[in-house]
């Protein structure tokens, strides 16, 4: 029996989480849940899974949840704001923590998970992308193990095994989200609607926008580069609209191994819990008989300059991954809210990588000045729009 924290659990890849412990009872415990301020989900999560910990970041609703809880059950501990995800994230009984807080935000709680030498299940790619040689630098020092649960990455981390050092080059699939084939000039004109219609995936809003800008294939190249410690020109993405290879690793002797699966996100989430052993699935196996051909192109960084923004953040340093991350998680906020339009997200985020001067990143603190720095000039060009 292995207990599982989940960071982050009334969001997409939480929920998904623990459908996938809800189909494997006798395999894993609940031991922790948090989220930021849905406590009606939450609420339905506690009473089903029992966990010992609960935390709700926002201190209004942790209140009123507190309350909630109380009135039934005395046992869990329920915590809010950053103390209290730290103790979820480094709760003692947790074999396993799940990173699945969106965001920057997931960052101080996986940085204290791996501190403590946990393994954890990472589905926040945010958390490399901002403090990748941070995180992997501690992780070796401390013997965390990080485990990937993007379905890519777990991909790559499937293919390579203990072959690490016969990697060549590594080879991300994206389907190309829902305006793959649409020209520039529609695209000026695509609705938030027609963006949050993936048409493989079933993912939060964020990631699902990142998809349809093709930012979320560069910020997987960026998190791509920490994990398996490889170069930038070493890591290639291709369009594959069918969504069934999820990515493949060359090796040095020219073989390429592929991992491949229906799009579900609750096989790369069930394997980060079950490594390094497999359990039955209950659904989501792949009929090839319904899959008659696999087509490949390479993406168009003209009609998405989001990929190449990422690219040229990644060769430019870690602060210019910082800065990239966090105007565009200000772009995307305001694209959800209707303020600014879909292209206006790579313009945002390319004009406030114009203004970043380049700096060493040694702590989280560095990180978080860089973040701050980005999402306030970010929002200042909203302004002055």
């Amino acid at each position: 029996m292995k207990n599982i924290s989940i960071l982050g659990s009334t969001g997409s890849i939480g929920c998904q989480t623990l459908d996938v412990i809800r189909n494997n009872r006798d395999e894993f415990n609940v031991c922790a849940l948090t989220a930021n301020s849905n406590i009606d989900i939450l609420y339905k999560q506690v009473l089903e899974f029992d966990p010992d910990i609960v935390v709700v970041a926002d201190y209004e609703k942790y209140k009123e949840f507190k309350s909630d809880v109380a009135s039934y059950n005395k046992h869990i501990e329920v915590l809010h704001g950053e103390d209290g995800l730290n103790c979820a994230a480094t709760y003692e009984k947790a074999d396993i923590v799940m990173s699945a807080i969106v965001g920057i935000a997931g960052l101080k709680p996986t940085y204290s998970a791996v501190e403590k030498g946990k393994t954890v299940a990472l589905a926040n790619k945010e958390t490399l992308v901002t403090a990748g040689r941070i995180i992997t630098n501690m992780a070796k020092g401390k013997n965390a193990f990080i485990i990937p649960v993007d379905s890519e990455h777990s991909a790559i981390f499937q293919c390579i095994d203990r072959n690490r050092e016969f990697v060549s080059k590594i080879i991300l699939t994206a389907s190309g989200g829902p305006f793959r084939k649409k020209t520039a000039e529609e695209l000026k004109n695509v609705t938030l609607s027609d963006a949050l219609q993936h048409p493989n995936w079933n993912m939060g809003k964020k990631v699902t926008i990142d998809s349809a800008t093709l930012m979320n294939k560069g910020l997987e190249v960026i998190e791509a580069r920490w994990l398996f410690d490889i170069a930038a020109q070493n890591i290639q993405a291709y369009i594959h609209p069918e969504s069934i290879i999820h990515s493949m690793v060359e090796f040095i002797d020219g073989a390429v191994l592929a991992q491949l699966g229906v799009p579900d996100m609750k096989i790369p989430i069930q394997y980060s819990l079950t490594y390094p052993e497999r359990t039955v699935a209950s659904d989501s196996k792949l009929d090839f008989s319904k899959h008659n051909s696999l087509s490949f192109e390479k993406p168009d960084t003209g009609r998405f300059p989001c990929l190449k923004l990422a690219y040229d953040a990644l060769l430019d340093g870690d602060s210019s991954c910082i800065a990239l991350n966090g105007a565009n998680e200000v772009a995307v906020s305001l694209f959800l809210q209707g303020k600014i339009g879909f292209t206006e997200i790579y313009d945002m985020v390319a004009k406030v990588l114009e203004g970043h001067s380049r700096i060493n990143i040694n702590s989280l603190d560095d990180v978080f000045q860089v973040d701050n720095w980005s999402r306030n000039v970010a929002l200042e060009l909203y302004k002055k729009r």
